[in-house]
């Protein structure tokens, strides 16, 4: 038999009352417990979504962005290759970084002071070539994601507000973090149904069968607690404006 360990036993004691599969809102109220009497920092509250694609074929891929209502809880630094005038109205929005040639050239030389990089759709052509570096690192524009755009005030004001992106792996698994546990459960739920109603709508039309297999809530240390798939969608909806 495997030795139980003091945290693992803590874990057990606080989540006795809570019948796996339950409610969003019940997953949160109980991760918030156990995220305050075991944790030393503030942990993020994390979505993990098993999907019913087959995402080897191309018209199965699920990957999109939302806006999280109650934002995410961290400052995401902004960098923006632009050219003209659309360089004044990054800089006007309050990107952190703004460039051209130059800002290319840093990146190339190894700097990755920012968390997400936009650019205008005629500035691309200088990105190209470092598609080997920022794409690894999940930073590579894209029109799907909004960071390819000439609205870059908007994009710039939607990933400031909490604009996350979301994207099927190999598995059909989505990994999303939603907030830090320190937010009220009410913020937490509306972020977690945004996010929910979101890669609901965004369901390809190919796929068959379930297309919710299974939703986990947790927090960056606790344990994980299984959602009840069937009454999401009803739950959702009294949080998605």
């Amino acid at each position: 038999m495997p030795t139980i360990t003091k945290r693992k036993q803590k874990i057990l004691d606080l989540l006795e009352d809570i019948e796996q599969p339950c409610s969003g809102m019940d997953a949160i109220k109980s991760l918030k417990k156990v995220s305050k009497e075991l944790s030393k920092f503030d942990e993020t509250l994390e979505a993990h979504l098993r999907l019913g694609i087959e995402v080897k074929h191309a018209d199965q891929q699920v990957r999109s962005t939302v806006v999280l209502p109650a934002g995410t809880g961290k400052t995401t630094r902004i960098a923006v290759v632009a050219k003209g005038e659309k360089v004044k109205e990054a800089e006007e929005a309050g990107a952190d970084i703004v460039g051209t040639e130059d800002l290319v050239e840093k990146i190339q030389g190894g700097f990755f002071e920012f968390d997400k990089l936009v650019a205008t759709p005629d500035a691309m052509g200088m990105l190209g070539k470092l598609g080997k570096i920022l794409g690894p690192k999940g930073l590579m524009p894209n029109p799907k994601t909004g960071t390819v755009t000439f609205d870059i005030k908007g994009a710039i004001n939607e990933l400031k507000a909490g604009r996350v992106e979301f994207r099927a792996d190999k598995q059909g698994m989505v990994h999303v973090p939603v907030g830090k546990m320190s937010f009220d459960e009410e913020a937490l739920m509306k972020n977690f149904s945004a996010l929910t109603d979101a890669i609901l709508k965004a369901k390809p039309s190919a796929a068959k069968g379930t297309y919710l297999k299974s939703v986990y809530l947790a927090s960056s240390m606790g344990p994980g607690i299984k959602i009840d798939t069937k009454n999401l969608p009803l739950e959702i909806k009294e949080y998605v404006a």
